[in-house]
């Protein structure tokens, strides 16, 4: 059997994987303007040229975005991100909360499974500020805590591809839960489900947190239709 050579990265390859460490691993914050160009040229020892081909092909790619008279910013947190943000919002509402279904039913299961004590405490800490947000009848607020409720879960399921698919998704399940938000007359609609949620997760009952889930989307499901 042949075995093919592996080919060297050129120069601008090697500047665009540079570029998406620095902002994968955080040091280039989302909405941050990168550095100016000749520092970025004594940063990658590289010709002017080079440096443009790779920022160019990073704003093609969608993690970086050229704003013209002000500079250069980081707009997605890796390529992933920003193929599925495109993706994303070619999408409809009903698409968009198949897919919550999808990954928060598996995410409830694993995080009933592999949730640990930290993870417990992350859990019932932002369920508080959800109900502290339904008594008030603060929508922003709740959002904002509902959101937040979801990602510690997927967290807590300790499932390192679904924790990056569901963070990249955010944004459009935040457009989701206030568009379905909207649709119900009571704010607080959502926190005896949410109690449930949590308390499955807790009692380690993956069966009972599906259960939930299942139970949310089908509602929030009829509220859309």
């Amino acid at each position: 059997m042949e075995i093919s050579k592996t080919n060297r990265l050129s120069l601008v390859e090697q500047v665009v994987f540079q570029i998406e460490s620095l902002i994968e691993s955080g040091t280039w914050l989302v909405g941050s303007k990168i550095p100016p160009e000749l520092e970025l040229m004594q940063q990658f020892d590289v010709s002017r040229n080079t440096l443009r081909e790779a920022i160019r092909a990073l704003v093609h790619a969608g993690l970086l975005q050229t704003k013209q008279g002000s500079g250069t910013y980081v707009c997605s947190s890796s390529v992933l991100g920003a193929a599925l943000e495109r993706r994303i919002q070619k999408a409809n509402l009903l698409e968009i909360l198949e897919v919550r279904h999808a990954l928060e039913r598996e995410a409830a299961q694993l995080a009933a499974i592999r949730r640990n004590q930290e993870n417990i405490a992350r859990i019932q800490e932002i369920l508080k500020a959800c109900e502290k947000a339904a008594e008030q009848n603060d929508r922003k607020a709740y959002v904002k805590a509902d959101i937040e409720l979801h990602k510690e879960i997927v967290e807590a399921s300790h499932n390192g591809i679904l924790i990056d698919l569901y963070k990249h998704m955010t944004s459009s399940l935040q457009s989701s839960i206030q568009n379905l938000t909207k649709m119900t007359t009571h704010t607080d609609f959502h926190i005896g489900i949410h109690q449930e949620l949590v308390e499955a997760i807790v009692k380690q009952n993956a069966d009972q947190a599906i259960a939930v889930v299942n139970e949310y989307i089908t509602q929030f499901k009829e509220a859309l239709m």
